[in-house]
């Protein structure tokens, strides 16, 4: 059996924890301030932390959260939290679903009463090929007419059922570059070594002048130029269960041969690699769970 001793951490772990607790710290007091000043809305935290919780937002405490809210005190505070049955110790990411439930009633209905409006986000979904990205969009699509859902422009050919200008703009390799050259493109990258992918700017910079929420539907290289051209957008990386899953996924399409599936897993794997990069995580274990999670990260919250 190992001594005391022997499980106390050495000096440079301490400090290294020490570092990172205060860059926590610091993070959920910028969360708190941004809450107090009406830079961001009680929703949107709430969301943030209670879908993934590796976010910062996930690290605030449910009481800390509602003193942050403008206008609430400590006896206010407590009151909130006695008529909610949360425990004043309770993380943004350890709620229960019905916790979870009860919470977004409440903050919808001060969010009214205080006119707080959702502002419209850009959010950019990524994830590792076969993962669902498609599924995903085409359902908040049928669901949420007043998304804006981009389209990306692509030089490979359609698959069945994808129609020109709803799926994807497919054009040639040379219209493609041209789009480039023109600086008509939001992002764009050469996928899988084969096609390239681009998102067309001037209609997503239209919806969001018209006060729209938009979702950019592409690829890990695409998210990353997004991250520089349009910092204020959120980056959303869809999961997958398992890897078993992603595999079962890619093996159902039917789509590519053996070879290129064994090219497209080993793609995967870098891809999976990249979440640390993104804002916020969405597991794809169901669709519809999947697409209402992106909505409220897109900031769009029904009554």
């Amino acid at each position: 059996m190992r001594s005391p001793e022997s499980l106390t951490p050495p000096d440079v772990d301490r400090v290294a924890a020490s570092r990172a607790g205060v860059l926590a710290r610091q993070a959920r007091a910028r969360v708190k301030a941004d809450l107090s000043s009406g830079r961001r809305t009680p929703l949107d935290v709430f969301y943030m932390g209670t879908i993934d919780k590796e976010t910062v937002e996930a690290g605030l405490r449910f009481r800390e959260f509602i003193m942050a809210l403008p206008s609430i005190g400590v006896s206010k505070t407590d009151e909130i939290l006695s008529s909610l049955a949360i425990s004043p110790r309770k993380k943004l990411g350890g709620l229960g679903v019905v916790q979870r439930g009860v919470a977004a009633v409440w903050l919808r209905e001060f969010s009214v009463r205080r006119h707080i409006v959702e502002v419209p986000h850009v959010v950019v979904l990524a994830g590792p090929t076969a993962v669902g990205k498609g599924t995903v969009a085409a359902r908040i699509r049928m669901n949420n007419p007043s998304v804006h859902l981009s389209v990306s422009a692509t030089t490979r050919d359609p698959r069945p059922g994808e129609s020109d200008g709803v799926s994807y703009y497919f054009v040639s390799d040379g219209e493609f570059d041209r789009m480039v050259a023109a600086g008509e493109l939001l992002e764009h990258a050469t996928v899988h070594g084969q096609a390239k992918y681009g998102t067309p700017r001037a209609p997503v910079e239209a919806a969001l002048a018209e006060g729209k929420s938009v979702l950019l539907e592409i690829d890990i290289q695409g998210a990353r130029q997004v991250r520089e051209s349009m910092p204020q957008a959120r980056l959303v990386f869809l999961l997958p269960p398992s890897w078993d899953e992603l595999v079962r996924r890619l093996n159902g399409r039917g789509t590519e041969t053996d070879e290129q599936k064994a090219e497209r897993l080993a793609t995967a794997v870098g891809e999976l690699e990249a979440q640390s990069e993104f804002d916020c995580r969405v597991v794809n274990a169901d669709v519809s769970t999947a697409a209402q999670q992106v909505v409220d990260l897109l900031g769009i919250h029904k009554e």
